[in-house]
């Protein structure tokens, strides 16, 4: 083979590797293309379903801030002497709606001292009226539940002074003789409360029921209402009591009529059975009679 054809050979071997490849670049570009399309569409979703998940982050962060704007403002309102004292007639109000029709209680009831009492319970004698306040002294009590062991003495003792205080209030100012009844309820919207003070507090609860005050939580006092309720019934069935008796004495009478009636009939019932035995005795002596005639030799 000669100097120019082995030079026409290889430069054809170039061109073919060159063309193998350019193709074969050609191919790994596409599929390159191809995975970063892929890749870029996967990316986008990521970044999509990253967004969403923010979104939703951001939702719960707002809520949990609405939500600590909510708890704030319950401290607030628990807080505040004034606005405390409206969130437990509020709470007083609804379970006393919920339990006695309208007719029986009134709420911010002017009583004839010029005091206004929370609710005011319209029950049958010899109970009466029946005060209900719904305000607490929650501040000495507050601090007692959270001072350190060594400050817990006094701060009781500052709490004590306030219950009892209160409770003197409320006897001087709803238990008026011959107007209300000779008790009241003062009124803790919190059972958390009640208990503790029936725990620790047997004093306080001893001197309240001298003063003729009775201590209820939202528990206890949907209790006392189902009481209430009984009491309530219990009159309304003494008021029909004339028209039941009345009902029965014409019931008795409608009885009497009836028997007396019953009775007719027998009596007609048993003439009646005689009549036909008689009948009957005289069907057999005339048919006795004709058998004798036929008997008879002619």
């Amino acid at each position: 083979m000669t100097t120019t054809a082995l030079l026409i050979v290889l430069v054809i071997f170039f061109l073919a590797v060159l063309f193998f490849t350019l193709y074969k670049i050609d191919d790994l570009k596409k599929q390159i293309q191809i995975q970063l399309s892929d890749n870029t569409e996967k990316t986008s979703l990521t970044f999509s379903d990253v967004i969403t998940r923010l979104a939703l982050i951001d939702q719960a962060q707002q809520k949990m801030s609405e939500l600590s704007g909510e708890v704030l403002s319950l401290n607030m309102l628990l807080n505040d002497k004034k606005t405390r004292g409206a969130f437990g007639e509020v709470q007083l109000a609804n379970i006393v709606r919920n339990m006695l029709p309208e007719a029986h209680f009134q709420l911010q009831a002017e009583l004839p001292n010029g005091t206004r009492v929370d609710c005011l319970l319209l029950l049958p004698e010899p109970t009466g009226k029946l005060a209900i306040d719904a305000k607490f002294p929650l501040e000495n009590y507050r601090r007692y539940v959270d001072a350190s062991p060594n400050q817990k003495k006094p701060l009781e003792q500052a709490f004590i002074r306030d219950m009892k205080k209160h409770i003197d209030d409320i006897a001087q100012k709803y238990i008026l003789p011959g107007i209300t009844s000779s008790g009241a309820i003062l009124f803790l919207p919190a059972e958390a409360i009640f208990a503790d003070i029936h725990n620790h507090f047997y004093d306080l609860i001893d001197y309240a029921q001298k003063k003729c005050v009775w201590l209820t939580s939202p528990t206890t006092m949907m209790a006392v209402l189902t009481t209430a309720q009984a009491v309530l019934k219990d009159q309304a069935t003494q008021k029909h009591v004339h028209l039941i008796r009345e009902h029965l004495l014409k019931l008795g009478e409608d009885f009497e009529r009836f028997q007396r009636r019953m009775d007719q009939l027998q009596r007609h019932i048993e003439q009646a059975n005689e009549d036909v035995r008689e009948v009957n005795i005289s069907a057999k002596k005339i048919t006795d009679k004709f058998q004798k005639i036929e008997r008879v030799d002619v």
